[in-house]
């Protein structure tokens, strides 16, 4: 059973009597998201002259983590870059992630959608779903790594430049996911 956080004013309830479960309102207007969201990255591109990306704040965070457990920093060429650049934790992608799961958080909250649950199909059980999402998440983090950026710097960013590169990443991230839907369906079925 699903532990629900939402804000109870937050959902439509059903039909006094009615066994259905209470429905989440709608979520944002795609459109309007989309339109917002190229608004943040032109603002991050006045602001800061640079485009958005996740990235960048994992290898800071993961510099001062190993910089915490002794390990020489300066030694790895990743980890060095942030290092030298100050105080690892003070590096602005590292705000930008705290404020985007803050806001996955609100959104979440306001849209009554708000809870700690694992959404798998009917066939396939927890354990199942939780070693595929981390298997898929453990080759998007690689694949982020050999790409030099995440899905959201290589899309976002390198898609607003027009970069043939990130252009390319994109059209495969899709055709591997259409490719390779066929195969994990029966996941969700």
């Amino acid at each position: 059973m699903p532990i629900s956080f939402a804000h109870p004013a937050r959902i439509d309830a059903p039909p006094a009597g009615s066994a259905t479960k209470p429905r989440p309102r709608a979520l944002w207007n795609p459109y309007l998201a989309g339109l917002l969201l190229g608004g943040v990255l032109l603002l991050t591109y006045l602001i800061t002259g640079r485009g958005l990306g996740a990235t960048a704040g994992f290898a800071a965070l993961a510099t001062w983590l190993a910089s915490l457990l002794g390990a020489d920093v300066t030694a790895n060429a990743v980890h060095a870059r942030y290092w030298n650049e100050g105080a690892p934790l003070a590096n602005w992608t590292l705000v930008l992630l705290v404020g985007a799961a803050l806001g996955a958080f609100v959104s979440g909250w306001l849209g009554g959608r708000l809870g700690v649950r694992i959404e798998r199909g009917p066939r396939t059980g927890d354990h199942t779903r939780l070693l595929l999402a981390f298997a898929g998440g453990f080759i998007v983090a690689y694949g982020a790594k050999l790409a030099k950026g995440c899905t959201s710097g290589q899309a976002l960013t390198g898609g607003a430049m027009l970069n043939a590169g990130s252009l390319v990443f994109m059209l495969a991230v899709f055709a591997s996911g259409y490719a390779l839907a066929y195969f994990v369906r029966k996941e969700w079925l």
